[in-house]
């Protein structure tokens, strides 16, 4: 039996979240939902999120779990939103630990777990499970970051962040613990699916050629079309690509708190004494002259 999709796409930070459910006993899972967050107010909404909460109460749907293909850098997660709202569980893959290892440090985020606990299911490669009478099967698919998996529901592939459309190509591999070569292996895993396996994409960003984001692309279309894989003979080519292409692009606009928040499967760091959370933001000095700036502003408070 097929799943019914209907794709939700968010245009702030270019993601498609996805409601899938199982016509026939209409348990449904919610995949990469977006917690919108305004960065200059520090304020978020759960207008998107909402959406699919109401869209699935509509279809008579009852979201079961929530699934994340890996913790995104480019928005905030909803998912607590949801198990809040429907009892729903969390999962991703089992190499989250790892990202959380990663980031724990760079943060200073000290009472971080890096056991994957925030999380409710940990998702194993190879791994199945069920949603309704609909089976699915899990792919690590690493090289954006380490934790990356896809989900599998027959013909059709939850693939995250390792393919765009053919026309923009693939993932870049450039954050901590990415790793172009790793990504140019599990993209290869994907393209090896049946020819006609639907691949839902997480993100889309549309060109002078497109004026409107699409959500779904093949494995046909992705091995014939793909701009970043057809000229491309081995994985030192692409990962040469890759890392080329990735030094002329900027980070996202909301990385710092969306990996903050993220790694902790949506949830907000503990409140202070006044109530509020508050996110950790690096700072880095680039030169002595700043350095010297510092110090004196230092001596002189």
């Amino acid at each position: 039996m097929s799943p019914s999709i209907h794709a939700f796409f968010d245009e702030d930070s270019k993601t498609f979240s996805y409601l899938v459910g199982d016509p026939e006993t209409r348990d449904a899972a919610v995949i990469d939902p977006v917690l919108d967050f305004d960065l200059v107010s520090g304020t978020v909404s759960t207008r998107s999120v909402q959406a699919i909460l109401d869209f699935a109460a509509a279809q008579d749907f009852r979201i079961t779990m929530v699934l994340e293909t890996h913790a995104h850098a480019d928005h905030l997660s909803a998912a607590p939103f949801i198990k809040e709202k429907t009892g729903a569980w969390i999962g991703i893959g089992a190499h989250i630990c790892a990202t959380q290892e990663i980031f724990r440090d760079r943060f200073a985020l000290r009472e971080l777990q890096t056991d994957g606990s925030d999380f409710d299911r940990l998702f194993e490669d190879n791994d199945t499970f069920q949603l309704g009478n609909l089976s699915i099967q899990v792919m690590h698919v690493p090289g954006h970051t380490p934790a990356d998996i896809a989900y599998v529901f027959d013909a059709n592939a939850f693939i995250g962040d390792t393919l765009f459309m053919p026309d923009y190509g693939t993932a870049r591999a450039d954050f901590p613990g990415g790793d172009a070569r790793a990504l140019y292996r599990s993209i290869r895993r994907i393209l090896s699916l049946p020819a006609e396996t639907r691949l839902c994409l997480c993100h889309d960003y549309p060109g002078p050629n497109r004026a409107e984001p699409s959500w779904e692309s093949s494995v046909a279309e992705q091995r014939e079309g793909n701009i970043h894989l057809m000229a491309i003979a081995n994985e030192e080519e692409f990962a040469a690509m890759r890392s080329e292409r990735d030094k002329g692009l900027s980070p996202p606009k909301l990385l710092l708190p969306a990996i903050q928040v993220n790694i902790r499967a949506g949830r907000w760091p503990a409140p202070d004494e006044n109530g509020i959370s508050y996110l950790k933001l690096p700072l880095r000095v680039s030169d002595q002259k700043t350095t010297a700036a510092m110090t004196s502003l230092e001596a002189q408070t």
